[in-house]
Protein backbone atom coordinates (compact mmCIF):
# COMPACT_ATOMS: atom_id res chain seq x y z
CA UNK A 1 0.00 0.00 0.00
CA UNK A 2 3.00 2.27 0.14
CA UNK A 3 2.55 2.87 -3.60
CA UNK A 4 -0.98 4.24 -3.25
CA UNK A 5 -1.36 7.96 -2.82
CA UNK A 6 -3.31 9.18 0.21
CA UNK A 7 -6.17 10.45 -1.98
CA UNK A 8 -6.51 7.03 -3.65
CA UNK A 9 -6.51 5.25 -0.28
CA UNK A 10 -9.20 7.62 0.97
CA UNK A 11 -11.34 7.10 -2.13
CA UNK A 12 -11.03 3.30 -1.99
CA UNK A 13 -11.96 3.35 1.70
CA UNK A 14 -15.01 5.48 0.84
CA UNK A 15 -16.02 2.96 -1.83
CA UNK A 16 -15.74 0.15 0.73
CA UNK A 17 -17.78 2.17 3.25
CA UNK A 18 -20.59 2.64 0.70
CA UNK A 19 -21.31 -1.07 0.85
CA UNK A 20 -20.57 -1.85 4.51
CA UNK A 21 -24.21 -2.79 5.19
CA UNK A 22 -24.42 -5.19 2.23
CA UNK A 23 -24.33 -8.92 2.89
CA UNK A 24 -22.00 -9.59 -0.04
CA UNK A 25 -20.33 -6.29 -0.98
CA UNK A 26 -17.26 -7.51 -2.87
CA UNK A 27 -18.54 -7.37 -6.46
CA UNK A 28 -19.97 -3.87 -5.95
CA UNK A 29 -16.75 -2.62 -4.34
CA UNK A 30 -14.53 -4.09 -7.05
CA UNK A 31 -16.82 -2.83 -9.80
CA UNK A 32 -16.67 0.74 -8.45
CA UNK A 33 -12.88 0.56 -8.11
CA UNK A 34 -12.52 -0.83 -11.65
CA UNK A 35 -14.72 2.00 -13.00
CA UNK A 36 -12.73 4.62 -11.12
CA UNK A 37 -9.18 3.42 -11.80
CA UNK A 38 -9.47 1.01 -14.73
CA UNK A 39 -7.78 -1.84 -12.89
CA UNK A 40 -7.39 -3.46 -9.46
CA UNK A 41 -3.73 -4.07 -8.53
CA UNK A 42 -2.65 -6.21 -5.57
CA UNK A 43 -2.08 -3.25 -3.23
CA UNK A 44 -5.70 -2.17 -3.78
CA UNK A 45 -6.88 -5.72 -3.11
CA UNK A 46 -4.92 -5.66 0.16
CA UNK A 47 -6.56 -2.39 1.17
CA UNK A 48 -10.03 -3.78 0.36
CA UNK A 49 -9.17 -6.85 2.42
CA UNK A 50 -8.17 -4.76 5.43
CA UNK A 51 -11.29 -2.64 5.14
CA UNK A 52 -13.79 -5.48 4.61
CA UNK A 53 -12.23 -8.47 6.34
CA UNK A 54 -12.46 -10.47 3.09
CA UNK A 55 -9.25 -12.40 2.44
CA UNK A 56 -6.88 -11.23 -0.29
CA UNK A 57 -7.08 -14.76 -1.74
CA UNK A 58 -10.86 -14.47 -2.18
CA UNK A 59 -10.58 -10.96 -3.65
CA UNK A 60 -7.83 -12.07 -6.04
CA UNK A 61 -9.94 -15.06 -7.05
CA UNK A 62 -12.85 -12.79 -7.99
CA UNK A 63 -10.63 -10.28 -9.83
CA UNK A 64 -8.97 -12.99 -11.90
CA UNK A 65 -12.16 -14.98 -12.55
CA UNK A 66 -14.23 -12.21 -14.11
CA UNK A 67 -12.91 -10.82 -17.40
CA UNK A 68 -14.25 -7.31 -16.75
CA UNK A 69 -11.80 -6.89 -13.86
CA UNK A 70 -8.14 -6.32 -14.61
CA UNK A 71 -4.91 -6.53 -12.61
CA UNK A 72 -3.10 -4.21 -15.02
CA UNK A 73 -4.04 -0.87 -16.60
CA UNK A 74 -5.84 -1.19 -19.91
CA UNK A 75 -5.39 0.95 -22.99
CA UNK A 76 -7.70 3.76 -24.04
CA UNK A 77 -9.08 1.40 -26.68
CA UNK A 78 -9.93 -2.08 -25.40
CA UNK A 79 -10.43 -4.61 -28.18
CA UNK A 80 -12.15 -7.82 -27.18
CA UNK A 81 -12.24 -10.60 -29.74
CA UNK A 82 -14.82 -13.27 -29.01
CA UNK A 83 -13.37 -16.75 -29.27
CA UNK A 84 -16.55 -18.58 -28.31
CA UNK A 85 -17.49 -21.59 -30.42
CA UNK A 86 -19.63 -19.80 -33.03
CA UNK A 87 -17.10 -17.00 -33.49
CA UNK A 88 -14.16 -19.40 -33.56
CA UNK A 89 -15.77 -21.57 -36.24
CA UNK A 90 -16.38 -18.46 -38.36
CA UNK A 91 -12.75 -17.27 -38.24
CA UNK A 92 -12.29 -15.40 -34.97
CA UNK A 93 -8.79 -16.83 -34.45
CA UNK A 94 -7.61 -15.27 -37.72
CA UNK A 95 -9.21 -11.95 -36.71
CA UNK A 96 -7.49 -11.83 -33.31
CA UNK A 97 -4.22 -12.89 -34.96
CA UNK A 98 -4.53 -9.93 -37.37
CA UNK A 99 -5.17 -7.49 -34.51
CA UNK A 100 -2.15 -8.96 -32.74
CA UNK A 101 0.04 -8.65 -35.83
CA UNK A 102 -0.90 -5.03 -36.57
CA UNK A 103 -0.77 -3.83 -32.95
CA UNK A 104 2.34 -5.92 -32.16
CA UNK A 105 0.79 -7.22 -28.93
CA UNK A 106 -0.58 -10.58 -27.82
CA UNK A 107 -4.00 -11.09 -26.25
CA UNK A 108 -3.90 -9.84 -22.67
CA UNK A 109 -1.32 -7.16 -23.48
CA UNK A 110 -1.42 -3.39 -23.90
CA UNK A 111 0.55 -1.52 -26.54
CA UNK A 112 3.65 0.38 -25.37
CA UNK A 113 1.95 3.71 -26.02
CA UNK A 114 -0.98 2.73 -23.78
CA UNK A 115 -3.42 3.16 -26.64
CA UNK A 116 -4.65 -0.40 -27.30
CA UNK A 117 -5.38 -3.46 -25.18
CA UNK A 118 -6.17 -6.74 -26.92
CA UNK A 119 -8.29 -9.32 -25.07
CA UNK A 120 -9.49 -12.77 -26.05
CA UNK A 121 -13.03 -13.15 -24.72
CA UNK A 122 -15.22 -16.11 -24.05
CA UNK A 123 -18.66 -16.03 -25.62
CA UNK A 124 -20.10 -12.50 -25.62
CA UNK A 125 -23.56 -13.68 -26.67
CA UNK A 126 -23.32 -12.43 -30.24
CA UNK A 127 -23.34 -15.84 -31.92
CA UNK A 128 -25.78 -14.78 -34.64
CA UNK A 129 -23.35 -12.13 -35.89
CA UNK A 130 -20.17 -14.18 -35.51
CA UNK A 131 -17.33 -13.51 -35.51
CA UNK A 132 -17.88 -10.56 -33.19
CA UNK A 133 -15.42 -8.02 -31.83
CA UNK A 134 -16.19 -5.61 -29.02
CA UNK A 135 -14.30 -2.31 -28.82
CA UNK A 136 -14.92 -0.06 -25.81
CA UNK A 137 -18.39 -1.56 -25.50
CA UNK A 138 -19.37 -1.33 -29.18
CA UNK A 139 -19.92 -4.66 -30.90
CA UNK A 140 -18.71 -5.09 -34.47
CA UNK A 141 -20.53 -7.94 -36.25
CA UNK A 142 -19.25 -10.38 -38.85
CA UNK A 143 -15.65 -9.23 -38.42
CA UNK A 144 -13.15 -10.34 -41.00
CA UNK A 145 -9.38 -10.04 -41.35
CA UNK A 146 -9.71 -7.35 -44.05
CA UNK A 147 -11.78 -5.13 -41.70
CA UNK A 148 -9.16 -5.11 -38.91
CA UNK A 149 -6.69 -2.50 -40.23
CA UNK A 150 -9.36 0.09 -41.15
CA UNK A 151 -10.98 -0.37 -37.74
CA UNK A 152 -7.67 0.19 -35.96
CA UNK A 153 -7.08 3.32 -38.06
CA UNK A 154 -10.55 4.60 -37.19
CA UNK A 155 -9.75 4.36 -33.47
CA UNK A 156 -6.28 5.87 -33.90
CA UNK A 157 -7.80 8.91 -35.62
CA UNK A 158 -10.62 9.23 -33.07
CA UNK A 159 -8.25 9.19 -30.09
CA UNK A 160 -5.53 11.38 -31.62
Amino acid sequence: MAHLQAAAVKQIEEICDRYKDETTPLMMILSDIQKEYGYIPLEVQELVSEKTGISVAEIYGVVTFYSFFSLKPKGKVVIGCCLGTACYVKGAQQVIDKFSEILKIKPGETSDDGMFTLDALRCIGACGIAPAVQINGTVYPKMSVDKVAPLIEQYKEATA
